[in-house]
């Protein structure tokens, strides 16, 4: 981590969390500030990352992490912290260069459980998009996506239909929302519903930040025979203030290798199938 990256986030900060300056926030110091900066800019920080880039030991940052946990400017995860609900959620283009090889095999891992002549809907996203362009082979398939982004990519692809429903384009990442897209989602049953979620509870709640965003989600949850989520381990733990449905909803959880037991029995719980992508073989 650059020098100028500690000094330069006073600025940031400051308008990151102007509602938030009280007396723990007044009392962090500069590297705890720029580590903020840091996961803002990136999407997460990984303890052994900001270790190598601040230049001291793993064990330091975990304590700065726990002090940014309890001043609710971040929420921790085995490993690393995201920022806490609340605070900005990561631009689409940075949550795209996040947890890259994660998100490649989950995206590679969900799309070898849909098979070919089938009608399938996916959920904007980062990590839906990683299993759309896993698609790109396949033959057969009708594809209704509430992403721009998505449809971009898949337009492309022989032997595939793609669909998107009239709305509102969210600038921030190319979402279609509103009442005409949750109508349009409505009209298919699909066999496959492919799905993301910004954060899950220790409870199995599916969150997102957008109200607009999670009815159609809901919308797709609603009219699928099976239910796919993608989603790296990053998620699980964290928060977001609107909920679009629940572990119970889905079928197979697709995330990356290292679940811990208690996300075992959760999904156990709730009748999840749990599926552990191997990142060994995919490029960072």
């Amino acid at each position: 981590m650059s020098t100028g990256l500690v000094h330069g986030s006073v600025f940031f900060y400051s308008n990151l969390i102007g509602f938030r300056m009280d007396r723990q926030v007044n009392a962090l110091t500069p590297r705890q500030r720029a580590i903020v900066e840091h996961i803002r800019d990136t999407g997460r920080g990984l303890v052994d990352d900001l270790a190598a880039a601040f230049g001291t030991t793993p064990q330091t940052i975990r304590k700065d992490l726990a002090a940014l946990a309890e001043a609710r400017l971040v929420e921790r995860f085995h490993g690393g912290a995201t920022l806490a609900a609340g605070m900005a959620y990561p631009r689409y283009e940075v949550r795209e260069q996040t947890a890259v090889a994660q998100k490649a095999a989950i995206g590679v891992t969900a799309a070898g459980l849909i098979d070919d002549n089938v009608t399938i809907m996916v959920n904007g996203g980062s990590t839906t998009a990683a299993a759309a362009d896993a698609l790109r082979d396949r033959v057969g398939l009708r594809v209704v996506t509430d992403s721009v982004h998505i449809a971009d990519r898949m337009r492309r692809f022989q032997g595939i239909e793609v669909m998107v429903p009239g709305g509102a384009v969210r600038a921030s990442d190319g979402a279609i929302i509103g009442d005409t897209a949750v109508a349009f989602v409505g009209q298919f049953f699909a066999d496959v519903a492919l799905i993301g979620a910004a954060a899950i509870s220790e409870t199995g709640d599916l969150l997102d930040f957008d109200l607009r965003e999670a009815g159609v989600a809901r919308a797709i949850i609603d009219n699928a025979r099976r239910v796919i989520l993608a989603a790296d381990r990053s998620k699980l733990g964290g928060s977001a203030p609107v909920r679009i449905g629940h572990l119970r909803d889905v079928d197979v959880f697709v995330t990356d290798r290292g679940a811990d037991d208690r996300l075992r029995a959760l999904c156990a719980t709730c009748g999840a199938d749990l599926v552990e992508a191997d990142t060994t073989t995919m490029s960072p």
